[in-house]
């Protein structure tokens, strides 16, 4: 229904609507009884894959939501506007495991809100306002393995805040107000299985191990990370476990005081963070001793306190040291006896600094090294000591300032298998430039102003898997530029300036598997067959964003990817509208295992019919953003396996195509920002295997036309209906800007207008069908109801006269008197002999009008009827025929004679007549006109008199003229 219709139309119409309805009612309080039902569809979350999502909604939640099914294994709340957890929030959640509660504004979590998620391993209460943890907080939580509270500034902590979490292994209470240590000592003390602990920026200024403990915990992990630690005391080893240790970042302006007594303390530490730590230097050294077996991951960023050389040289001297952290340290210069004593580094990160030169030789004695990070800095070149590093697999240079590559830059580094170059500039590239790299797996050379590719890729990089050569200058792809990547599987070409794909251009690509072309200028001319002839392997192709626009849907010759029978995604779209175009029918030929179809926003008014026939394992279709006001169910029939289509955006008024498509496998369609005002119940029963169905941005008719779709969303639990409690009413007047889910169905039922509006329209109804058939059926019907009452008006008279008294009863009107009484007695009774009955000579006295004109009647063998204009006017008259007619139909005799003493029309005639007339098709006797002999007329009239009743008897009549 749309607007414009009257607007107190607004309940169903027609019986076998209301029954259908009354049956959903039925059937849905029936579930109401003996099962109780929870659909998917929820006012303010999403379920996906097992997990409520209520998060980044357009209206933010103050509260848990009580729709939430219980069978979900996750829950996220984040980003909302909660404020406090009360015990009825989560009382029904058995299976629960991970909730999330981040970015909220709690303030206050009641005693026991917990206790009934007994299945429950990750609790997140990231960024709230909690700043006191109260008594048996975390009650029933004894299987809850991780728990985030990052964020929260809390200050206080109760005794048996934690009593409860025995299981728990992952602790972060990072951001806070603890201050000191004896308060986490509260937290950690019943916490046995914890390996886990987070407490940076907690304001924590003194680190005394008593005050944790005086036995040993579990943590293999612990970050004190910006704290303003001024004293680091460890007296007895309660770390025995510890592999993981972030110390760094301390906002001190003073040295920080390093005592730990035993160096045994820490020697199981293998990663250690002091960045910015501010130690003295024998302080420092004594850290750096204590983990002297064990170290293998060493982070020393922003270490503006120190030599960093020192610091360098005493950390090299450790033995099992093979990752070395750098960042953020303002370098500009590596000098050559930085790295002299690194012997045994294989990871070395220098990104985030401001490097330009690196002196020959200083990388002379790292010869182990095999990841070098170099990424960030102001390198104007590739720099030669590089090529000392012979054993060199993954080498990051990106984000630099290098201008040029030469053919010796890589010469020396035969084992490298990734190398980065992205984000620097350098317009063209050599064809002697990656000779040496036989071994490179994944080059990446995005965003460098490449505007040539020079051969250099032609007869080098065999082992090649990964190319990216995406966000350059590229306007061509020539003849062989890729002949030497026989090994490439990953193409990334996108958001360059190509027009063009020549013949061969991808030749020698016989592995390459995903060819990424998006964003650049290619045209429809640009996409031939030839192009893509010798990727027999590809899998993905994506075209989107391109110039590419047919102006035709007829068919093209050869089709562009007809070679491309095991491609399974194809990606057509683009991102802003133009004018229109067309799809040729045969676009898709050849792509016989096509899986995923992309075609936004082609400003499309239709689809060829059979343009999908060509990919009958198409499972993904997304055609959004296009102006198919409507579809054919014929499109569809070839993709059988079809599970997910996306058709926002297109104008569509109606899903019904979907009805006859025979889409049984489809599980996910997407609809939003169409024209939908109705879905029926034939499309939903259409799709039995739907799971997901996303109407956001529609406008609904809010009436009993949308009641059977409004009670299966709140009801199915198959079926989930993405954002249902927030779709807006368009019709009638009365609910505009209402939500549908607002609409009551119980009106569609028992509303009182709706049976007045019901009884108003039978009645008028019924007064047309009887005005009509006044009209046009009166006499049959006046047949119908004179014949059975003369059935019950003469089972009482038939045998009231054993005898006829006279020969003919005449009934005639007073003013036809004079002719009765001149001319018919005359000659009936005394020329002829017959004995005839007249009312006012022959009715007794003071005996009832009708029951004298009955004995008249039933007494006598005929009854001659004097018909004129005044007789169809007399009461009475009509009277005595009416009884003469029961008589007649009772009966079945021929008792009933006509005289007609005017001509009358047949609209004028009385019903007995017509009916008369209908029953026997007898003729009748018509006084002569004036001048006329009346001889033949008192003829027939004896002979009339004179024959038997039977109904044979006619044929012994003479003709004379029939009534009309």
């Amino acid at each position: 229904m749309h607007p414009g219709v009257k607007e107190d139309k607004t309940r169903l119409k027609g019986g076998s609507e209301c029954i259908k309805l009354s049956i959903i009612f039925l059937l849905l309080n029936i579930n109401h009884f003996v099962v109780p039902v929870t659909g998917y569809s929820l006012r303010n979350c999403r379920i996906s894959r097992g997990k409520a999502l209520c998060t980044k909604n357009k209206q933010q939640v103050t509260e848990v939501p009580r729709d939430i099914p219980s069978t979900v294994e996750g829950i996220d709340l984040s980003s909302n506007k909660i404020s406090k957890i009360h015990v009825s929030d989560f009382k029904n959640f058995p299976i629960l495991t991970t909730l999330d509660l981040s970015s909220n504004k709690i303030t206050q979590i009641d005693t026991g809100a917990f206790a009934n998620l007994i299945s429950l391993n990750s609790l997140n209460l990231n960024n709230n306002k909690l700043d006191i943890l109260g008594d048996d907080l975390f009650y029933g939580l004894s299987n809850l393995t991780e728990l985030r509270i990052h964020g929260n500034k809390i200050k206080s902590v109760a005794p048996t805040s934690f009593k409860s979490l025995t299981s728990l292994t992952f602790l972060d209470i990072s951001n806070s107000k603890l201050h000191q240590l004896n308060k986490v000592h509260l937290i950690i003390k019943h916490l046995p299985n914890l390996q886990v602990l987070y407490l940076q920026n907690n304001d924590i200024s003194y680190f005394n191990s008593w005050e944790l403990t005086n036995s040993s915990l579990g943590l293999t992990s612990l970050d004190l990370s910006k704290n303003p630690i001024k004293v680091f005391n460890i007296t007895a080893d309660i770390f025995p476990n510890l592999t993981w240790f972030n110390i760094g970042q301390c906002p001190q302006t003073k040295p920080t005081k390093w005592d730990v007594r035993n160096k045994t303390f820490l020697s199981r530490v293998s990663t250690l963070d002091i960045s910015r730590l501010h130690l003295k230097m024998d302080d420092m050294k004594m850290l750096l001793e204590s983990v002297n077996s064990s170290l293998t991951t060493l982070r020393m960023a922003q270490m503006k306190h120190y030599l960093l050389s020192t610091l360098i040289n005493i950390s090299c001297t450790i033995p099992t040291m093979s990752k070395l952290q750098l960042k953020q340290n303002q370098l500009s210069v590596i000098q050559s006896h930085f790295f002299q004593l690194c012997v045994n580094v294989t990871e070395l990160d220098l990104s985030y600094n401001q490097i330009q030169n690196i002196q020959e030789g200083a990388f002379r004695s790292t010869q182990g090294i095999k990841i070098l990070s170099l990424s960030h800095n102001k390198l104007p070149s590739v720099p030669a000591p590089l090529n000392d590093i012979s054993n060199l697999t993954e080498l990051d240079l990106s984000s630099n300032e290098i201008t040029k590559l030469e053919c010796h830059d890589f010469a020396n580094m035969t084992k490298l298998r990734h190398l980065h170059l992205s984000y620097n500039s350098f317009p063209a590239l050599q064809d002697c430039l990656f000779k040496d790299l036989v071994k490179l797996q994944v080059l990446k050379l995005q965003n460098s102003s490449i505007a040539d590719l020079k051969n250099a890729f032609k007869n080098s990089l065999p082992n090649l898997i990964k190319l990216h050569l995406d966000q350059n200058k590229l306007t061509a792809i020539k003849h062989g530029d890729f002949m030497g990547l026989q090994s490439l599987q990953n193409l990334s070409l996108h958001n360059n300036q190509i027009k063009k794909l020549n013949k061969g251009c991808f030749i020698g690509l016989t592995n390459l598997t995903n060819l990424l072309l998006q964003a650049n200028r290619l045209e429809e001319d640009s996409i031939k067959h030839y192009s893509f002839n010798n990727l027999k392997n590809l899998k993905k192709l994506d075209l989107s964003n391109n110039h590419i626009r047919y102006k035709k849907s007829s068919a093209l010759h050869p089709p562009p990817f007809s070679n491309l029978s095991r491609l399974e995604t194809l990606a057509f779209y683009v991102q802003r509208r133009r004018e229109r175009a067309y799809l040729p029918c045969n676009i898709l030929q050849g792509l016989t295992n096509l899986l995923v179809l992309d075609m936004r926003n082609l400003h499309l008014p239709s689809f060829p019919k059979d343009v999908f026939k060509y990919t009958p394992q198409l499972q993904t279709l997304d055609i959004r953003s296009n102006e198919l006001s409507d579809l054919s169910p014929d499109v569809f029939s070839p993709i059988q396996s079809l599970e997910k289509l996306y058709i926002s955006t297109t104008n569509l008024r109606s899903l019904d195509f979907l009805i006859d498509a025979n889409l049984t496998k489809l599980k996910f369609i997407e609809a939003k920002k169409n024209q939908l005002h109705v879905i029926r119940e034939e499309l939903i029963n259409s799709l039995p295997a739907l799971v997901y169905l996303d109407l956001e941005g529609n406008s609904f008719t809010c009436d009993c036309d949308n009641v059977w779709f409004l009670l299966w969303v709140q009801k199915s639990n198959q079926t989930q209906v993405f954002d249902a409690y927030n779709f807006e009413c368009n019709y009638p007047a009365v609910m505009l800007g209402k939500k549908l889910m607002d609409f009551d169905p119980q009106s569609c039922r028992d509303n009182i207008d709706f049976i007045c509006f019901i009884s108003t329209t039978s009645t008028i109804l019924l007064f047309m069908v009887v005005s009509y058939t006044y009209h046009f059926l009166r006499w049959q019907l006046a047949y119908a109801y004179y014949f059975f009452l003369a059935l019950l008006f003469d089972a009482k008279n038939k045998n009231r006269q054993t005898h006829n008294q006279y020969d003919a009863f005449i009934s005639y009107n007073a003013h036809d008197e004079p002719w009765v009484i001149r001319q018919l007695l005359p000659k009936l009774e005394d020329e002829q002999g017959w004995r005839l009955c007249l009312h006012h000579r022959d009715f007794e006295p003071g005996k009832p009008i009708i029951d004298n004109i009955t004995d008249a009647i039933y007494g006598s063998r005929k009854t001659i009827c004097v018909i004129s204009r005044k007789y169809l006017e007399s009461e009475w008259c009509s009277r005595e025929i009416q009884v003469a007619s029961f008589r007649l139909f009772d009966e079945q005799k021929d008792v009933l004679i006509l005289v007609f003493l005017e001509d009358i029309p047949s609209y004028q005639l009385s019903p007995y007549y017509r009916m008369r007339k209908l029953l026997k098709k007898k003729s009748y006797l018509s006084w002569p006109r004036a001048g006329e002999h009346t001889e033949l007329f008192w003829e027939k009239l004896r002979q009339a008199l004179k024959t038997r009743e039977q109904p044979e008897d006619d044929k012994f009549l003479l003709n004379v003229m029939d009534r009309p």
